[in-house]
Formats: C-alpha cells, structure tokens, sequence
C-alpha cells in the first residue's frame, strides 16, 4: 500500500501523515509507503524519521512523475491555494487548485490505463462550495443535496475539482471521494491567508498573550470543526466500503464532515470562560467588509446525516475545541491561559 498525501507538510496533511503512521495501516492493509509531496518541506520533521515515509519536494504538476514513478493505491490530495489569496490572485488560484487537480487525475488515469492499480483518491474540498445566490437563496440547514452556488474563487475552484473526481469516477479512471471541509478551529502555527484564518486567529493569538483582531460582526453564525475532527473525517471517508447501509459510502455525493454551528460571539464567551479576562481582551472586533463577504456568504447550519452514517459526529462545543487546542500545543499558549484553563484543559479529548 503506497499512499501519497499531495500538502503532505501542511498544517492537515502533517496531521493525516501522523495518524496514518501511528496505525500503520490503511482499509485494513499494512502500509508500505508515504510518500509526502509538497513545494515546501522543513529543515528538521519527525515525519521525515520514520522508515515508512518518502518526500517529494517542488510544484506538483512537475513532480508527477517521480510520484507515479512506483505504483499508486491513494492519494489524499490536500495541497491547495486558500480562499483570500484566490479571491486576491486569480491566476494562483485556477493554477494551484484546478490546473494541479486535473494534472494529478490524469496521472491517476495513466496509472490505470497502463495496467496498474486503479487509484482510490480523495479531494478535501471545502464549505465554500456553498453560497447564498439572490436568485436561489440558502435553506436555513444544507446538506449534500442543497445545490453549490459558490461565491468566491475558491469555492468556485473547488466545485470543479468536485465535478471532475466525480467524471474520472463515473467513467472508472479512479476510485474518487470528497470530503467538504467545514473550517478548522483552532489551526497552531501561524496565520495564513485564507479570509476564515481569524476563526483560528481570534483564539490562538490571545492564548500567547498576542493580541488579535476579529474582522465580522460577532453575531456571524459559523460552521467549525477541530482539527481532530476533520483528520478522523479524511481518514473515515477515505476508507470507507462503498454501498447502501450504515457505515459505508453510498451513492456518488460528496460528504459534508460534520459541523459544529457556533456564532463569533460565543466564540469569543467561551474564549473568556475558559482562559480568562485577560486573554479574550486582547481581542479586538474590527469589522473588514471583504472578509465578511466572503466568509458570511458560507452556511452556518448543517444536516450530519451522511457523515453521522460513517461514524461521524461534530465537536460537542467550543469549549472542547479550545481545550483541545490547549492540550496539544500548550507550548504556544501563556502560563497565565494555561492557569485559567486548568487542569480540564490538559485532560484527554475525543
């Protein structure tokens, strides 16, 4: 079983690479290979020691051929340019997301055409999809029979890429699935361009004592998933038995992970609640019109019916997804935050 995460350095990629390496097995098989391709790769990463993984570094359409160079089974395709800088640069974004999607569904192809094993791939996709069109508004709860009406660069990239995993599906050249993901709170590191980053940012800065700015009204109802949440979401829809029935992947839909619906300003509360005055001072709400086109134009509520089949549930709250942030990287969060959250903040979290 030779696996290929595309962003295999990536905040999510880094995350599946790590699950994948602690089973050592994928659909019930022993994993042979991991092979992490990405244009960036760090100096030093714990991914990199293990025997299991092989990385491929450079522009991914180039580098095709050294990841077909051995045969293929999956590929968990991650790397993607994010929402702001697509809505920003155009050209980017069709390049990185669409032109790079169809260049490694042909190689998938190829593989397949030239005798080898046909390549069960996986897209993350995206909540973006969605958007509320004047002429076809959004139902009050979506779910994966609600019609995409993208209305952004990035939503509109990844519901072709959505299309084309289903076309190459429909016509045997793979074995496709996509996952829509709802936003990842509380994502570590540092901020990146996509216009939801300060979903993440609103929490991760306060908590190491920097200060942050929330560009929406607080009263914006969101749709958020921990990272826990969104890898075991990957990982299930990937190895999921197609068919009817409880606990397999019926039909040729997308499958929406599950979301937890939270407003901004109960984000905020339960920021306060949890780690204290200090820390939820340091936010500052700043309203940008371009952000909250973009991000308010997303669903807020969603049915998670299809993912519940699978297994899948959303976050319980917020508070867990603060807490589960905290648990794991208590390097990046203040002495002070760290006293506030006590000692539930460092218990174990589903």
């Amino acid at each position: 079983m030779r696996i290929v995460i595309t962003g295999g350095f990536g905040f999510l990629g880094r995350q599946v690479a790590e699950a994948l390496l602690e089973q050592r097995t994928f659909d019930g098989r022993p994993v042979e290979r991991i092979v992490l391709a990405d244009r960036f790769v760090p100096d030093t990463s714990p991914l990199t020691a293990d025997p299991l993984t092989e990385v491929v570094q450079g522009d991914l359409t180039e580098r095709l051929g050294d990841l077909f160079a051995e045969a293929v089974d999956v590929v968990l395709h991650l790397a993607a340019a994010v929402s702001a800088e697509c809505e920003a640069d155009f050209d980017l974004g069709m390049g990185a997301n669409l032109d790079t999607t169809r260049a490694l569904l042909e190689a998938a192809r190829a593989q397949s055409a030239a005798g080898g094993p046909l390549v069960r791939l996986v897209l993350a996709s995206s909540v973006a999809v969605y958007g509320s069109d004047a002429a076809l508004p959004l139902p009050a709860v979506v779910d994966e029979t609600t019609l995409p009406t993208p209305q952004s660069s990035y939503g509109v990239q990844k519901r072709i890429c959505e299309q084309l995993v289903a076309e190459y599906t429909r016509r045997g050249f793979l074995d496709g699935r996509v996952t829509r993901l709802m936003t990842v709170s509380v994502r570590p590191g540092r901020p990146n361009a996509a216009a939801s980053g300060f979903l993440s940012g609103i929490v991760r800065e306060p908590l190491a004592g920097l200060p942050s700015v929330c560009p929406v009204g607080p009263g914006l109802r969101v749709a958020l998933a921990s990272p826990r949440r969104t890898v075991a979401g990957i990982l299930r829809v990937a190895q999921a038995e197609r068919g009817e029935g409880p606990g397999r992947l019926s039909g040729g839909l997308p499958v929406n992970l599950p979301a937890l619906t939270v407003t901004v300003a109960e984000m905020l509360d339960t920021l306060r609640e949890v780690a204290g005055d200090a820390v939820a001072d340091l936010v500052t709400v700043a309203p940008d019109p371009a952000v909250e086109a973009i991000v308010g134009s997303w669903p807020a509520a969603f049915d998670n019916a299809r993912a519940a089949g699978l297994g899948l549930t959303p976050d319980p709250d917020f508070a867990s997804v603060v807490r589960q942030y905290v648990a794991d990287h208590a390097d990046a969060v203040t002495a002070g935050a760290l006293a506030s959250a006590g000692a539930a903040a460092l218990a174990p979290i589903d």
